[in-house]
């Protein structure tokens, strides 16, 4: 990987997209830490710092705080992060499936996928103005729900502020998201890698130093040393088994036969449907804990963090979760949903009918498989098969934090696991493998010159 950074920069094409790529970061990071107008920042640094240090951090917007790079809980002009537009691209594309018009508009290629991202567009608009105000609400209201325990009954806006500053304040944090979604997509065309990935894995990566260090000045065992070396070789382990899986696919032959048009023969070649072992990637996981997280939001709006009665009182009992404890209600769900979100996103992203379809076309088929019918069942068998090993993978990845902290007797966010590990490598792997296929095209290009 370092070697093909340093490959890279020695290139000048590729130095001028990687410097690009890396302002576009520095800037995201510049943002992360101006504070929204009307907030008290030096009552919100005192009490979210003594949150940070008492391991009492709110875990109701932990998605949304790791999406931001803890811009959140600076309660900064970032602080939704590129949340809207992963869950409006997440919503576009289950819509695809129930919605005739969408699903034609894939089919059409470049032109129709470009009507589709002007949808993402007008989506996330949407979802900035409502989580934006969701947030700022909870902030209002409920301060320690959202910033941690110790902001419990703090004023982190000024009495001056009233309807109007906060409507100021959800303009600003809906523009701030619509700069990041330029931005994003300002990488994507001129710099190196996907856009919007990069700028999540640098929301993860700013907060990944803090987390690892937190745990050694939160534990008390000769110093916190011993239980800072034991996360570390275990995120070395985790880190090494993610990108073994990650890497892992099934390859499916596919034979095409010769075709003769008119003295010429075309055709006759052999390829592969690459099917990765884990296909659906990170959303299962991201589903998982966001369902999980609205009723908990839901409760925390509603002023019933504190109920021990009726529905808030059993979501406060069975779904709230805290640094150290994980109930087993939580637990399950968590891992069921992950499960059940693998094999659903498979389905809809995998079509065996399109596919099979399509090599009846040209004139592809598998070897041993009869075209048609028998190979939709065959793919559909081949991708079930090898779901389940992708979806046990994912739901242990993120069972590790649930457990690391508990058994290492550590207090904090624990970074090897769960969406973080699987985010920062998923987004390494593919930037790299972008990188080198530049280097390639570029020596190529050297040679026949």
């Amino acid at each position: 990987m370092l070697t093909a950074f340093f490959r890279a920069f020695r290139t000048p094409d590729l130095r001028r997209k990687l410097l690009f790529t890396l302002a576009i970061m520095a800037l995201y990071r510049l943002g992360a830490h101006l504070p929204l107008p009307g907030v008290d920042t030096r009552t919100l640094a005192a009490c979210t710092g003594a949150s940070s240090r008492s391991g009492t951090g709110s875990q109701a917007f932990g998605l949304l705080n790791l999406f931001s790079g803890g811009a959140l809980q600076q309660l900064s002009i970032f602080a939704l992060g590129i949340t809207p537009y992963i869950t409006a691209s997440i919503i576009l594309q289950l819509l695809t499936v129930v919605i005739p018009r969408l699903e034609a508009l894939k089919k059409e290629g470049q032109t129709g996928q470009a009507k589709i991202t002007q949808y993402t567009r007008y989506l996330t608009i949407g979802l900035s103005v409502l989580e934006s105000t969701m947030t700022l609400t909870a902030a209002r209201n409920n301060p320690g729900y959202l910033l941690g325990q110790k902001c419990d009954g703090v004023a982190v806006f000024y009495p001056a502020v009233t309807w109007e500053g906060t409507a100021v304040m959800v303009i600003i944090m809906t523009a701030a998201t619509s700069l990041l979604m330029w931005l994003g997509e300002l990488v994507t065309d001129r710099g190196v890698g996907n856009g919007m990935s990069i700028l999540m894995f640098t929301s993860i990566a700013a907060r990944f130093p803090g987390s690892l260090w937190a745990i050694k000045l939160n534990s008390h065992t000769l110093g916190g040393w011993p239980v800072f070396a034991a996360v570390l070789a275990l995120g070395i382990v985790v880190v090494a088994a993610v990108v073994f899986v990650e890497q892992g696919q099934r390859r499916i032959p596919v034979q095409y036969s010769k075709r003769m048009v008119g003295r010429r023969a075309y055709g006759g070649t052999s390829t592969y449907i690459p099917l990765k072992l884990n296909q659906s990637g990170v959303v299962p996981v991201i589903f998982a804990s966001s369902l999980l997280q609205m009723p908990v939001m839901l409760v925390g709006l509603t002023g019933g963090s504190t109920a021990t009665r009726g529905w808030q009182g059993w979501i406060n009992r069975n779904l709230t979760t805290t640094i150290h404890g994980y109930p087993l209600t939580y637990t399950l769900s968590y891992l069921l949903l992950i499960l059940g979100f693998a094999f659903f996103y498979m389905s809809i992203t995998f079509d065996t009918v399109e596919i099979a379809d399509n090599m009846k076309k040209y004139g592809g088929f598998v070897p041993g498989i009869r075209s048609g019918r028998p190979t939709v069942e065959y793919l559909h068998y081949t991708a079930t098969r090898i779901t389940w090993p992708g979806a046990l993978y994912l739901a242990v990845v993120a069972a590790i934090p649930m457990i690391a902290l508990d058994r290492l007797h550590a207090t904090g966010s624990f970074p090897f696991g769960g969406t973080t590990i699987l985010i920062m490598v998923g987004v390494g792997l593919e930037t790299v493998k972008q990188i080198e296929s530049q280097l390639q095209q570029h020596n190529y290009e050297g040679f026949l010159r």
